[in-house]
């Protein structure tokens, strides 16, 4: 699929607007389509980071206009992540290693999608230390720096759950920690050794929709005048299908290149010492 066919533009302003509502950037999503577009794999946590920034930038400001913002809540969790979205944007890792990683992150944001919804607990538990939120948000922020979802999707449940705040105030929260965690992870992959520069003017269709639908969202779900975890959980469906779908077609692809190399290796073993090819070398290395 072309990325500037409508219906791909058209979904990514409709996820942008439904994820914006709940606090979310819509990054899981983002990048379920992009995989299936076709898009190369160096190229998708950049879009992904982009386009998480572009929503929660203004769904933060939004959730802030309206006092739902508490800096108390988020920071022992930024404070890990900023360093460690730097760093995971910043790794050098083969497209294997990204899909198998981005399959199992995929189909673990769409269970929390599929689960979306509730309240905070009645009773709030003892706070946790320090060092605890500070881990949470250091693995949240490599996440999010090596595939592009900005870790809002995991870190809400956690408050929500353990009802360190209310539904809004964990929205905020979520929104936050999306846009800081795209922020350096942004950085990290612009500054990585060897990495290609993306022609944006390419992917503008794209920005420009999430800016549209995150303003919307990002508004009205501030207000409190729109529930959205409705379609939220519709496109938590697309999103395990796709984690399913790419774990499934790298594990294969990683089945064939074992198989290729036991082959060249019993090739190998019997010709005589000494007159192994070179063709034999160049199929193993494949």
């Amino acid at each position: 699929m072309a990325i500037t066919h409508p219906s791909l533009i058209a979904s990514f302003l409709v996820i942008a607007f439904a994820y914006s509502a709940v606090g979310f950037g819509g990054g899981s999503s983002y990048i379920a389509l992009l995989a299936l577009a076709g898009v190369p794999y160096t190229a998708i946590p950049l879009i992904g980071l982009i386009c998480n920034l572009i929503v929660t930038l203004s769904g933060s400001w939004n959730f802030w206009r309206t006092g739902n913002f508490s800096g108390r809540l988020l920071w022992p969790f930024i404070l890990g992540s900023i360093p460690c979205a730097y760093i995971g944007g910043r790794m050098q890792i083969s497209a294997g290693t990204f899909y198998l990683v981005l399959g199992t992150m995929l189909i673990l944001a769409a269970t929390r999608l599929l689960w979306l919804g509730g309240s905070a607990s009645k009773i709030a538990t003892s706070e946790w230390p320090f060092i605890g939120k500070f881990a949470i948000g250091c693995i949240l922020g490599l996440v999010a720096g090596v595939t592009g979802i900005g870790g809002g999707i995991f870190l809400s449940p956690l408050l929500l759950n353990l009802g360190w705040g209310q539904p809004k105030q964990i929205a905020a929260a979520a929104s936050a920690f999306i846009l800081f965690n795209s922020i350096a992870g942004l950085f990290g992959q612009f500054t990585k050794s060897g990495a290609d520069i993306i022609i944006f003017t390419g992917y503008l269709p794209l920005f420009a929709a999430v800016l549209i639908g995150g303003q919307i969202g990002s508004r009205l779900g501030a207000s409190g005048r729109l529930q959205a975890h409705y379609f939220v959980r519709l496109t938590g469906i697309l999103t395990f299908i796709v984690g399913v779908r790419l774990l499934i077609k790298q594990i294969h692809h990683d089945k064939q290149i074992l198989h290729t190399t036991i082959a060249t290796m019993d090739v190998k073993e019997s010709l005589p010492e000494g007159t192994f090819s070179k063709a034999a070398v160049t199929t193993a290395d494949q």
